[in-house]
């Protein structure tokens, strides 16, 4: 099976980024896991947020941004990989001037249940 993006409807998530999910088991044969673009543009914070069960990798695909994980702050770029544990508190900040676009993959896949937004300061 074969998904390009463009043939893809957006929607936005519980942390309020712009996601094109390209496999999830309710829409393809992706079993256990799914795998989306998110797009966070320049100046955009994502949520804090935590899974309880999902495992999570951000992989940065374009721009440049702050990532939070927990109580660390750190920069990321194109070709940075970002893991988060189950129960990680994570969010991401574009601080650069064009959009900042991640492949996000989660095991167990993503769902709006399994997302807990936290309270955090702004980065």
């Amino acid at each position: 099976m074969i998904r390009n993006r463009n043939n893809v409807s957006s929607f936005i998530t519980k942390d309020r980024s712009k996601i094109w999910e390209l496999f999830h088991p309710s829409s393809s044969p992706a079993n256990g896991f799914s795998v989306a673009e998110a797009l966070v543009e320049p100046g955009q914070e994502t949520d804090a947020h935590r899974h309880i069960l999902s495992q999570e990798i951000y992989y940065i695909l374009e721009g440049t941004g702050k990532m939070r994980v927990d109580k660390e702050l750190s920069d990321v770029s194109a070709g940075d990989a970002v893991f988060m544990k189950p129960g990680m508190a994570h969010n991401v900040k574009n601080t650069g001037s064009g959009p900042l676009r991640i492949l996000c993959i989660c095991c167990p896949h993503y769902s709006h249940e399994d997302t807990v937004l936290v309270k955090t300061q702004k980065i």
